[in-house]
């Protein structure tokens, strides 16, 4: 089951040679250390405001919490509306199931692909964006009706709403301070994160060489602990596109760059609902 997120680290408003992915504010108790963190953080605080007028000298539109919503609902919407589609219009066979892995397997490096050429652009497209978003929603469709239909009947709208539950959860979280994305909170993810993504690597090539069930994330105990680990990380992932939204607020950041905070919205979303989808499914199973 596909489960990474490759624009965590690459959207454009986060890009720093001092960063290696993102960052959050440095908070401390030193006089001055708020302000570096800043600079460290966010491009927008290390000058000031940007420029107000741009190259044709025409005022610049600056990104609005709306321009986000907006963006994010259309971005988001897509990947609801193409597995929907795919739900209806890619039935899974069990007798031609290798024709309905494979739909879902292309459709996932095709994602992965425009996700990719996205990240390393230093300016956002909303057609690779939505394309993204299209056949990232192919994927999720064939997978979700295969375990609805074989494995967990009913699972998937459990997923959709535990997803949903966690998002709520993380934004109140975030609202009330109750998580702060700071410098440490950014290393501890971002190690965590590097090392979650290596053990699914290393299950993932023992599983295709042989070697029975891997590491054993795909079942028991373990299985649950390794999803339920997942879900934390994509959790904290949304913190942090939480944070970036508001950073690039306050700093004036271009209006354009609302489709990059909801392209790393979607992404963490999608990588939440895997997760989600995963626990269940593995506690349908052991119960």
């Amino acid at each position: 089951m596909k489960s990474s997120n490759p624009i965590f680290s690459s959207r454009s408003f986060v890009r720093r040679a001092d960063r290696a992915a993102r960052a959050g504010q440095l908070v401390s108790a030193t006089p001055g250390a708020e302000a570096a963190g800043d600079r460290l953080s966010n491009p927008y605080a290390a000058g000031g405001r940007p420029d107000l007028l741009d190259e044709t000298g025409a005022p610049r539109l600056t990104m609005t919490m709306d321009d986000v919503i907006v963006r994010t609902a259309l971005t988001l919407g897509t990947v609801i509306l193409t597995a929907a589609l795919s739900w209806v219009l890619l039935p899974v066979d069990e007798t031609a199931i290798g024709r309905s892995y494979g739909i879902a397997v292309t459709a996932a490096l095709i994602a992965f692909a425009l996700a990719i050429v996205q990240a390393v652009r230093r300016t956002a497209s909303p057609p690779l964006i939505l394309g993204y978003a299209a056949f990232e929603g192919v994927f999720l469709g064939v997978v979700s009706e295969a375990t609805s239909t074989y494995i967990a009947p009913g699972v998937v709208v459990q997923a959709v709403i535990g997803t949903f539950t966690v998002a709520a959860g993380v934004l109140i979280a975030y609202r009330l301070g109750w998580i702060r994305v700071n410098r440490r909170f950014y290393g501890f993810v971002l190690a965590s994160a590097t090392g979650f993504l290596l053990l699914m690597a290393t299950d993932l090539v023992l599983s295709a060489f042989g070697a029975g069930n891997g590491l054993g994330f795909d079942s028991g105990g373990i299985g649950v602990a390794f999803g339920v680990v997942g879900v934390l990380l994509g959790a904290c992932f949304l913190a942090m596109d939480f944070k970036q939204v508001e950073d690039a607020i306050a700093y004036g950041a271009p209006r354009e760059e609302s489709w990059l905070a909801a392209f790393g919205l979607t992404t963490s979303l999608v990588w939440i609902y895997l997760e989600v989808l995963r626990v269940l499914t593995l506690l349908r199973e052991d119960s």
